[in-house]
């Protein structure tokens, strides 16, 4: 993350996102798949990291990270380089990543609870989650479904819906998206229109 400054003088909060040209790996249709998509590649590595059919398929475009599908999208031949000029400074766009890892974590953390007194008698169970309504009542001696507890948190897909584009510098490939993105450095980002 970094920060601009907009006309009016003004700070604005941004993320630098690097986007490299996505190759049309091909079309997909309605007459032969039943919906209508261009499938992308998108990075590289080493070629023996990936599958033989995938080398068959991809064969003559290079070896891709990674392979997506973008739907009602046509007119796009195999080969073919997408690049930045689908989007203009100001638009709002969805931005799609896996969020941090955080690993197990208690309730404290993972759901906000406040936890114990730290006086008035509490002995160790300062950060406990309390009761969990197990005995009796409407679950009937079980754990309600959905029950807040500790367990693994992050690592999810996090959609922000209206992120604005702030610059695009379409020599060095780079994007520059208002406010915090999901993910890690290095997480691979959807950005769509």
């Amino acid at each position: 993350m970094t920060q601009v400054f907009d006309p009016a003088g003004q700070v604005v909060p941004v993320t630098l996102a690097k986007t490299g040209p996505l190759v049309v790996i091909r079309e997909k249709t309605a007459d032969t798949d039943g919906y209508q998509s261009v499938q992308v590649g998108f990075g590289s590595r080493r070629e023996k990291r990936i599958a033989r059919a995938q080398r068959g398929e991809w064969k003559g475009l290079g070896a891709f990270e990674a392979v997506r599908e973008i739907r009602n999208l046509s007119g796009k031949a195999r080969g073919d380089m997408l690049g930045l000029e689908q989007f203009q400074e100001g638009e709002v766009v969805k931005v799609s990543g896996i969020s941090k890892a955080k690993g197990f974590q208690g309730v404290m953390k993972r759901h906000g609870f406040h936890g114990k007194d730290a006086t008035h008698g509490t002995k160790h169970a300062h950060r406990e989650p309390g009761s969990i309504g197990g005995s009796g009542g409407r679950a009937g001696g079980r754990v309600a479904k959905g029950m807040r507890m500790a367990g693994r948190m992050g690592g999810d897909r996090v959609t922000l819906k209206t992120v604005t584009i702030v610059r695009i510098d379409p020599e060095k490939q780079v994007i520059a998206l208002k406010g915090a993105i999901p993910g890690r450095r290095g997480t691979l980002l959807e950005i769509r229109g």
